[in-house]
């Protein structure tokens, strides 16, 4: 092979690389998850891009929520299980990353946190976040968080190995996710349609999970089922 060519192969191959590596790391404007950057909302009704065949027989809208069992910031075990009967969410969280401090600087996240659990509705945070990894933290830190921010969540569920955030296919920070009380999954994606960083934003987004909640709790089909979740990817370990 003609030796020039197979230089200009090699540093093709090279730019291709380090690129896919840029792609992933860190979590400002230019490299967050599905980050939608033409009209700043996250599109309805539409289901992830990202292993998409895997989510369709693992986790779909309309089929049974992925079983699992999680110890809290507490060092109390919870399973799915536990909860049957109640309207569950799952929100996976770092508190490190953008997308997540504008839901909770604006007091967003508090707001619909307490909301909720006023209802009965069990509010789960997880941390899947790896050892080493942004938003990695001990649970006392997990806990002091919470009561820092106001928060009221059921329970922050620890999931440094990331086991139950790969489980349910959770990408981003913020990602939602909305049981009911048969376990069925009846949302996930995006908490509102406005994929900014600015907290303002927060007030006058479409609240995806709030509608979707409501549905449930009065036993009717949930509008908007699946959207595209917005926010920092979620730091497994690599």
């Amino acid at each position: 092979m003609n030796k020039h060519l197979l230089n200009w192969k090699k540093l093709v191959i090279a730019g291709i690389t380090t690129l896919a590596i840029a792609s992933t790391a860190g979590c400002d404007s230019s490299n967050s998850a599905n980050q939608n950057n033409a009209n700043q909302t996250a599109p309805q009704q539409e289901s992830s891009p990202v292993s998409q065949s895997t989510e369709t027989n693992a986790v779909r809208v309309g089929a049974p929520a992925p079983a699992f069992t999680a110890v809290d910031s507490n060092g109390k075990t919870h399973n799915l299980s536990d909860f049957k009967g109640k309207t569950v969410v799952l929100e996976w969280t770092n508190h490190e990353c953008p997308f997540v401090k504008k839901h909770y600087e604006s007091g967003n996240m508090q707001a619909l946190q307490k909301e909720k659990t006023g209802k009965g509705v069990v509010w789960l945070s997880v941390i899947s976040s790896a050892p080493g990894q942004q938003g990695n933290v001990t649970p006392q830190k997990a806990s002091e968080l919470t009561k820092s921010r106001n928060a009221s969540p059921t329970a922050v569920l620890i999931d440094a190995d990331g086991k139950v955030g790969k489980l349910y296919q959770a990408r981003t920070t913020p990602h939602m996710y909305v049981i009911d009380k048969n376990g069925i999954l009846q949302y996930t994606g995006a908490i509102d349609d406005n994929s900014s960083k600015n907290p303002q934003d927060a007030k006058t987004a479409n609240n995806y999970v709030r509608a979707a909640v409501d549905s449930v709790l009065k036993g009717e089909p949930v509008k908007t089922s699946t959207t595209q979740p917005y926010g920092c990817s979620v730091k497994y370990a690599t």
